[in-house]
């Protein structure tokens, strides 16, 4: 009754530390026995959270009072710090004990955040059966469907009716992943089909599976890449997906929560390229400052070289600026404004093609569309700057170098170099995916760079032939 009355009154969050807060007291009270009858009631991940906020030195001794099964669920939602430390505090039997009761994938996942001689010590104390079924998986291509699929999974037969397929079910269901999904296998694991608990809840007990199961399977094979396998989880709205071998054996299955792991991942790595970075396995929080320094450098040394042809351009028309000085002024908001529509486009650009809303075969459509939206924008930011300059700069501000002519030079550079920009963001993430590059690594600090270049030579030659110098 007071757990109904506490929703009814705080979020969750609130609730969390509420509860936080009272398993905290009864740890310090030494309160073991109430302590882990509150823990085995809550979520894995929220244990986790908890675990992880009571520091390294009580944590090992508060994890043990948990549950075989329950201890190998919370492990599994620990960062790789936190895991490291719970292996090292356990002896060799408790170990075998948790990896035993993880499921495959988040036993593998594990094993490949942790250092050498961990993993070697976790090795040694599976199973040789947990052991085959975990190097089996750790060579498979590293971000392919194989290297993400867990192995527990309910497989049926097609000539099985309802009622045995329940009486599967709960025989065998229990260690699975999920049991909402069920696969259809051959004798020799060929995948046949997929039926939903659904579809076995409302058909007949003597329905044969061959009668309601799915034929038509969408599935991935064990080398697809995991971006891939993520699409169609999007595409299809399923909740687990069939991995097959080269031969068409089920030899494992996808489910939801890896693959809004592999959604976050992936979105995290796009983000890092489109600011200049090379991408991170580790989070940021766990990333030390030499490995940021290394991810970091190479793209800045790039941008950094490159800008010299800016510079170059600058010196070869010294003389020419010298002639027009009020010119000089305007060049940083040029530059500035080719950067930001180039940018715009690029990233619009770049998240259609990760989402599969484009492909590079519509290059014609999207250079019509992003030159009427280059000349709208172009136009539109042309007219405000000229008003501005003659407003502001000549008239409120009483700047005599900021004439009619000046401002007109200034306010068609915008135009050119904003529709340049703009096709320029856009036909370049398209180059890329069209060669088999990553769109992202088209990303904003490299079309800014570009941008700034052509603004620079667009802006001199419209001063030369409206000014006549």
């Amino acid at each position: 009754m007071d757990e109904l009355e506490n929703l009814e009154t705080m979020d969750y969050e609130t609730l969390q530390e509420k509860k936080n807060d009272e398993l905290m007291a009864l740890l310090d009270e030494k309160n073991m026995k109430q302590l882990k009858q509150r823990m085995e009631e809550m979520n894995e991940f929220d244990v986790a959270a908890f675990l992880t906020e009571i520091g390294d030195k009580r944590m090992p001794m508060v994890f043990r009072l948990l549950s075989k099964e329950t201890a190998a669920e919370v492990f599994a939602n620990f960062e790789p710090p936190e895991q490291e430390l719970i292996i090292n505090s356990m002896t060799d039997s408790e170990l075998a004990g948790i990896i035993e009761e993880m499921y495959v994938d988040d036993a593998v996942d594990m094993m490949e955040e942790m250092p050498a001689n961990v993993v070697k010590r976790l090795m040694r104390t599976a199973t040789p059966e947990t052991r085959a079924i975990i190097n089996q998986y750790l060579h498979y291509p590293e971000y392919s469907a194989g290297s993400i699929m867990t192995s527990e999974y309910v497989d049926l037969k097609k000539y099985m009716n309802v009622k045995e397929s329940f009486a599967r079910i709960r025989r065998i269901g229990e260690d699975k992943e999920t049991i909402y999904i069920c696969f259809v296998t051959s004798a020799d694991r060929k995948l046949e089909g997929v039926v939903t608990v659904k579809d076995l809840l409302l058909a007949d007990p003597d329905t044969v599976i061959e009668e309601l199961m799915d034929r038509n399977v969408v599935f991935a094979s064990t080398t697809e890449d995991q971006e891939s396998v993520s699409d169609k989880f999007s595409d299809y709205d399923l909740m687990a997906m069939p991995v097959v071998d080269k031969e068409g054996r089920l030899v494992g299955i996808v489910t939801v929560d890896d693959v809004m792991d592999v959604m976050e991942q992936e979105a995290t790595e796009d983000i890092e390229k489109m600011a200049g970075m090379l991408p991170s396995d580790a989070p940021y929080s766990r990333t030390k400052p030499l490995e940021i320094y290394k991810n970091r450098i190479p793209w800045l040394m790039f941008l950094m070289l490159s800008a010299t042809f800016t510079s170059m351009i600058l010196t070869s028309f010294e003389d020419m600026l010298a002639v027009v000085p009020g010119l000089v002024a305007f060049i940083p908001m040029l530059m500035g404004t080719g950067g930001n529509s180039g940018a715009q486009s690029a990233t619009a650009v770049i998240r259609s093609l990760s989402l599969g809303d484009i492909e590079p075969s519509n290059a014609l459509g999207i250079i019509w569309k992003e030159w009427r939206v280059a000349l709208l924008c172009g136009l539109t930011l042309s007219l405000v700057n000229f008003g501005k300059m003659l407003l502001l700069d000549h008239w409120i501000l009483g700047n005599a170098a900021v004439t009619v002519w000046i401002a007109a030079t200034v306010s068609l550079s915008i135009v050119f170099i904003v529709m340049f920009a703009k096709l320029v963001g856009s036909l370049l993430p398209i180059g890329a995916e069209k060669i088999g590059l990553d769109p992202a690594v088209m990303a904003n600090p490299l079309i800014s760079t570009l941008t700034d270049a052509v603004s620079l030579l667009i802006y001199i030659y419209v001063a030369k032939i409206l000014l006549h110098i």
